[in-house]
């Protein structure tokens, strides 16, 4: 992927999570595994945009993703815990709002802060079953409700409206990430934030803004066009790619809309409205 990334000149890539699997823990290769694709991604010289993922917090804790991805930087506050950040690539007017999908989760943080009480709270509350990574006998968009899930806090989701209403004002349209998915017909509900519905209608509201959003976590391919005209896609992911096969994509977005070269087993799409001055970036 990133030799493709350098043959097509990106400007930027997003990386939408689960950078480091959950085996590596297993065999104690966290930190060897993390450096080397830190190292691969560094190569190319170019930003990367890195969505926070429950295989990346069941091998590092979060202040060491955000400083090591580059989330810090991105955010512009290592005081910060949280990693959530928006990006504007220069010359260009275009905003990447990364979503911090563990913010609310047992995962996120460890026991005794506020969002990790607080997620325990909502899956004592939503999960009757003993071991919370089961959604068994939950029905529905209600088996979003497992351990290896997530949330926004409430300041998140009012940073997000905040800075969508900024976007507006500097005239930009604005591509969303998030590691979980956000609208229940692009995915399984397992996939879904836990509070999807909240983050979804902050999305719509500023519909005018918001061309699409991208998610990973479910490992398939999904897609849905809402009826406020917002793309939702959920990206393949490497892991369920046959070795030797590419998984990424190269997508040229303009104003209103956007063009995606798939490569391997990433499928290609056009979600484009009107031409104008395309910028180059790569999604993975």
């Amino acid at each position: 992927a990133v030799e493709g990334f350098k043959a097509h000149d990106v400007e930027l890539v997003v990386h939408l999570g689960d950078i480091v699997d959950f085996h590596a823990k297993q065999h104690g290769k966290s930190d060897q595994a993390l450096a080397d694709i830190v190292e691969c991604f560094d190569g190319l010289e170019k930003p990367v945009l890195h969505c926070i993922g429950n295989h990346c917090l069941y091998n590092h804790p979060r202040h060491v993703l955000n400083d090591r991805l580059g989330i810090d930087m991105h955010k512009g506050d290592s005081n910060a815990s949280h990693s959530y950040f928006t990006f504007r690539p220069p010359g260009h007017k275009h905003a990447f709002i990364v979503l911090d999908g563990y913010d609310i989760s047992i995962l996120g943080y460890p026991p005794g802060h506020p969002h990790h009480e607080l997620a325990k709270s909502i899956l004592d509350k939503e999960n009757p079953n003993e071991e919370k990574n089961s959604n068994k006998g939950l029905e529905g968009v209600a088996r979003r409700f497992v351990k290896f899930g997530g949330g926004l806090s409430d300041e998140q989701v009012e940073w997000l409206r905040q800075e969508l209403h900024a976007c507006r004002e500097r005239g930009e349209t604005v591509i969303v990430c998030c590691h979980q998915c956000i609208h229940p017909k692009s995915c399984v509900p397992t996939c879904l934030l836990y509070n999807y519905d909240v983050v979804l209608s902050v999305l719509q509201e500023n519909a005018d803004v918001v061309h699409a959003t991208f998610a990973g976590h479910a490992h398939s391919a999904g897609y849905h066009c809402d009826e406020f005209g917002i793309h939702h896609r959920v990206c393949e992911a490497v892991l369920e790619t046959k070795p030797g096969q590419d998984c990424y994509g190269i997508a040229s977005v303009y104003a209103d809309g956007m063009d995606i070269q798939g490569f391997g087993n990433f499928i290609s799409d056009s979600y484009r409205q009107s031409v104008a001055e395309a910028a180059t970036a790569a999604i993975e």
